[in-house]
């Protein structure tokens, strides 16, 4: 079964038309594929390149809202300067597609998840840009004013530090209901939770955060390596920008750690993640001195959300395999966090 159903250019076409977007018929309509379980239609008109996306076949109950959050994430990011898919329209009118959707400009980049263009990998110089360039869009989405933008109502920052620790403890505790799981096997669980519990950061400053900020959330420009556009906005929410850039951390190419292969393709010039946190800091007045409680909480949240695939795996709500791949992610996670910790501690903080 194809996603072409999902999109019926006879409804489509006329709403396109009724909002200006171009005029005559769709060209080069097609389907991407990736990390997203959205559907995206990529389309031209007029000349334009355009992507329509739209939640998947089976919604779920708040598909609809996480499309309308995005589209107006996305026209709050209109006077950044943090690179992103330009909004072109969004609809909240259910009759036309049966959901919310919305079409942004298309925009060419890479993923460097897995691989680069053969030029960028060839040349030192690139990797530098490409590894500084994710982290200087990052620094400039921890600058944008969410009540200059119209979004300081996108989440509830009051106690926001404090509920994470306890959301993803639950979540993890909701896992139990899925048959055949064996439990979290994950090293360093409890030590890792009451770390963060006792090491919470008295004091941050909300801000937009994207909520999923890494290599496979990144297009880059194939010519100059630089960030072409920072997509997927479905978790963005008003919270503290410095869970991002510990998310990155996290996430960052290792080259001798086999089991996060995938997460970020490996680069020899790429900054280190010292260099990235002094990138960071150089593009930012945020304080940066509880970095490492950051960066293990994002090896907790993630390493539960990934687990949770390897849950539903055992199942059989899930691809197994795929379930087990994340698990190993996961475990991997907890013991990056172990060793920030160690060094956290070792260091006084």
């Amino acid at each position: 079964m194809t996603d072409a159903d999902l999109v019926p250019l006879e409804a489509l076409v006329p709403w396109l038309d009724a909002k200006g977007v171009g005029s005559g018929p769709l060209g080069s309509v097609g389907f991407l594929t990736g990390g997203t379980q959205n559907v995206l239609m990529r389309f031209t008109r007029d000349g334009r390149d355009y992507v329509l996306r739209r939640p998947p076949r089976h919604k779920r109950d708040r598909s609809d809202d996480t499309m309308r959050r995005e589209a107006r994430v996305l026209a709050g990011l209109a006077s950044s300067d943090v690179p992103h898919p330009e909004l072109v329209a969004a609809c909240t009118d259910l009759d036309v597609l049966g959901c919310v959707f919305y079409v942004m400009a298309a925009v060419d980049g890479f993923t460097a998840t897995e691989s680069v263009p053969d030029a960028i990998a060839a040349d030192p110089a690139r990797h530098r840009v490409l590894g500084e360039s994710i982290v200087d869009a990052l620094a400039g989405l921890g600058r944008v004013d969410p009540e200059a933008t119209g979004l300081a109502g996108l989440g509830r920052p009051g106690g926001w530090l404090a509920r994470q620790v306890p959301r993803w403890a639950k979540q993890l505790d909701s896992y139990a209901q899925l048959e055949n799981w064996p439990g979290p096997e994950l090293p360093g669980l409890t030590e890792v939770s009451d770390w963060l519990t006792a090491n919470q950061p008295g004091s941050w400053t909300p801000g937009l955060i994207h909520g999923d900020y890494h290599f496979g959330n990144v297009l880059f420009d194939p010519e100059t390596a630089r960030v072409a556009a920072v997509v997927d906005w479905e978790l963005a929410t008003i919270g503290d920008p410095l869970l991002d850039l510990g998310h990155l951390l996290a996430t960052w190419p290792d080259p001798a750690e086999p089991r996060t292969r995938g997460l970020a393709v490996t680069l020899d010039a790429l900054p280190s993640k010292q260099e990235v946190v002094a990138r960071y800091a150089a593009g930012s007045s945020r304080d940066l001195s509880a970095m490492p409680w950051y960066h293990a909480l994002a090896c907790y949240r993630l390493g539960i959300l990934l687990e949770g695939t390897h849950a539903r795996g055992c199942a059989g709500k899930a691809d197994p395999v795929l379930g087990k791949q994340f698990h190993a992610v996961a475990q991997s996670l907890f013991e990056q966090a172990l060793t920030v910790i160690e060094g956290a501690t070792c260091t006084g903080m």
